[in-house]
């Protein structure tokens, strides 16, 4: 993009090594300690990048760490099956995410020889990397000196730089990978970045601490409460969704789902809610701008008109499948019944 085009709204003014001096003095005392950190080896910082992407800090920790005992290196990730990887996930969501990651350590085995590539523009080519993860790894792993511009960052560079427009539009965001990259030093970027995302993360955070703010000096915010500036958010859309239970000799009908969670197992879908049942489980879960109502209902064992995608699992191995987290969560409230719904056939 030439942003060039737009007058960005950027504090100029800032001492840009007096801001980094005091930065990285608080960040020697208050950095978080997080076992991502404790690296400089390419795929575990991708791996904890890619879970960053829409799940808070405290989530990821426990599903990185287990991931990295199942799946320690690209090698080992790349030989997985899409079912090994999907289940390693469960949880966190946005599975798209791992099914990314799994087809960029394959592309790492096949096409670079197992050594990740240090060039931008090469890791930006990888399947579910854009600038920010790109720029992420660049500067983690390989100290490069690119800037990164995430959540916490964005909210920190907006409030430093009092920037009026909302960062979620391309003029804002240019505004914000600008201001980083003018506050960016040319050597030490880990650091500098990790200072970043943590001054945002836990000082300048959705009710900024401004009297604790080590940079606040170099703040020109007003307000900086009201900042940053977003778009309206979409109207929530609430949505049901039909699914049927059913259980024959320990085994439970699941059906590998071709949408939302692609590759996983769930229970099997209705067209619509059976006219003669009420449901025996009613949930609700987020999923994007919608809040859905997960409706189970009985469902009679199927025999002859089973589905081509649908298949029965014992129910002492759901532990082994990949299940989306609402659908587990109704298995395990429908499964410990102590008088069950639906017989067993």
């Amino acid at each position: 993009m030439d942003v060039e085009r737009f007058p960005i709204s950027v504090n100029s003014s800032i001492d840009a090594t007096r801001f980094r001096r005091v930065l990285l003095t608080w960040y020697r005392k208050n950095g978080r300690d997080l076992p991502w950190r404790r690296t400089g080896d390419p795929y575990a910082i991708l791996v904890s990048e890619f879970m960053l992407q829409q799940t808070q800090v405290n989530t990821v920790i426990p599903y990185y760490r287990e991931w990295m005992r199942r799946f320690p290196d690209f090698a080992t990730l790349a030989a997985a099956s899409e079912r090994e990887v999907l289940h390693a996930w469960q949880g966190l969501g946005y599975y798209a995410r791992a099914r990314n990651l799994r087809a960029t350590a394959r592309i790492i085995m096949e096409k670079h020889g197992g050594r990740f590539p240090k060039s931008l523009d090469a890791i930006r080519d990888l399947p579910g990397v854009g600038r920010y993860t790109a720029n992420a790894v660049a500067a983690f792993a390989f100290n490069q000196s690119a800037p990164v511009v995430e959540a916490n960052i964005a909210r920190l560079l907006a409030r430093v730089s009092n920037l009026q427009i909302p960062i979620d539009t391309s003029r804002g965001r240019e505004s914000l990978w600008q201001c980083a990259n003018e506050l960016l030093p040319s050597r030490g970027a880990r650091i500098h970045n990790s200072a970043l995302m943590d001054l945002g993360a836990l000082v300048c955070g959705s009710r900024p601490d401004c009297p604790a703010c080590p940079v606040r000096n170099h703040c020109v915010a007003k307000n900086p409460g009201a900042l940053p500036i977003k778009r309206a958010r979409p109207s929530i859309k609430l949505r049901t969704e039909h699914h049927g239970f059913s259980v024959r000799r320990g085994r439970v009908l699941l059906e590998q789902s071709r949408d939302r969670w692609r590759g996983m197992w769930m229970l099997p879908r209705l067209a619509k809610a059976p006219a003669k049942y009420k449901p025996v489980h009613i949930s609700e879960f987020p999923f994007t701008n919608h809040r859905i109502t997960l409706a189970v209902f009985p469902q009679a064992a199927a025999g002859a008109g089973q589905k081509s995608f649908q298949r029965w699992f014992p129910i002492d191995g759901l532990a082994a499948i990949p299940l989306p987290s609402p659908h587990r969560r109704a298995l395990e409230t429908l499964l410990s019944m102590p008088s069950p719904r639906v017989a067993d056939r």
